[in-house]
């Protein structure tokens, strides 16, 4: 343990917006040293063990980083260094193809490490939406609290200096939900364009596919063609002595013809 690591003891702890969480008492150490984990004294909460990781000394004040803030930050960097590494192979491999089986393996190592960080991407996104879902509980619970303080206020309940305190307080709070909010949003838009970038590299060449599409209507057509009937290229005409169908006829009715009397010559 370093000097600055004990210098940690004693100091406040707040979160990324300023808000107080507690006051450092003790570290709880590794055999070789290195600290492992910080007890934070939060009041009513009691003792809270926090990694020491998401622990940042700032002066005398000592900040707190989420767990979902770092860990959302390891996979982004990983993730978008594999796909750098990865764009450098396929680029190495196309400009000397006789580099492709040496390469293949590197190519498959890379791919195992996408597979490993798309199952550390799922319980980071589920970590996010779950994260999304306490700070929506916890805006409306600051807006409900604001809104009571306004009918106290209006019922001459409390004073104008402690309805002041609650709107100051209560903006405060709505603020910092509105910017980890934000910022939640913003590490899942970073995420979802990862994966349409990687998706992009992994993927067949468009190209490919649509030579490929081509090849087979141009093998198909004449099946096709040979299977279809042709179209008559002369006018066809009709004989009177071939009978036309009924139903084909148009029902037009003849005039009546004239009826003579037969004549007989004996």
């Amino acid at each position: 343990m370093t000097h600055d690591d004990i210098d940690i003891i004693g100091k406040n702890v707040k979160d990324m917006y300023g808000t107080f969480m507690g006051k450092v008492i003790g570290t709880i150490t590794d055999i070789d040293g290195s600290i492992q984990s910080v007890g934070v004294d939060c009041g009513s909460q009691g003792l809270q063990q926090i990694q020491y990781e998401q622990l940042v000394v700032q002066g005398n004040v000592v900040i707190f980083i989420p767990k979902w803030r770092l860990d959302s930050q390891r996979l982004l960097r990983e993730k978008q260094l594999t796909l750098r590494r990865l764009k450098a192979l396929i680029d190495i491999v196309s400009e000397n193809d006789d580099m492709k089986a040496d390469a293949e393996i590197i190519h498959e190592k890379y791919k195992s490490k996408l597979a490993s960080l798309d199952e550390a991407e799922q319980q980071i996104k589920a970590k996010l939406e779950a994260r999304l879902i306490e700070l929506d509980e916890q805006l409306k619970s600051t807006k409900m609290l604001l809104f009571d303080a306004k009918v106290q206020y209006k019922s001459n309940e409390i004073s104008d200096n402690t309805f002041e305190t609650v709107k100051t307080c209560s903006a405060e709070l709505i603020e910092h939900v509105t910017h980890e909010t934000a910022e939640i949003s913003n590490v899942k838009r970073r995420i979802a364009d990862l994966d349409a970038e990687v998706l992009n590299v992994t993927a067949p060449p468009q190209k490919h596919l649509q030579e490929l599409a081509v090849s087979y209507l141009g093998n198909s057509e004449p099946q096709v063609q040979s299977i279809l009937p042709e179209a008559p290229t002369e006018p066809v005409i009709y004989s009177s002595a071939v009978p036309f169908a009924a139903e084909s006829l148009p029902t037009i009715p003849e005039p009546p013809k004239q009826v003579k009397t037969a004549t007989s010559n004996n």
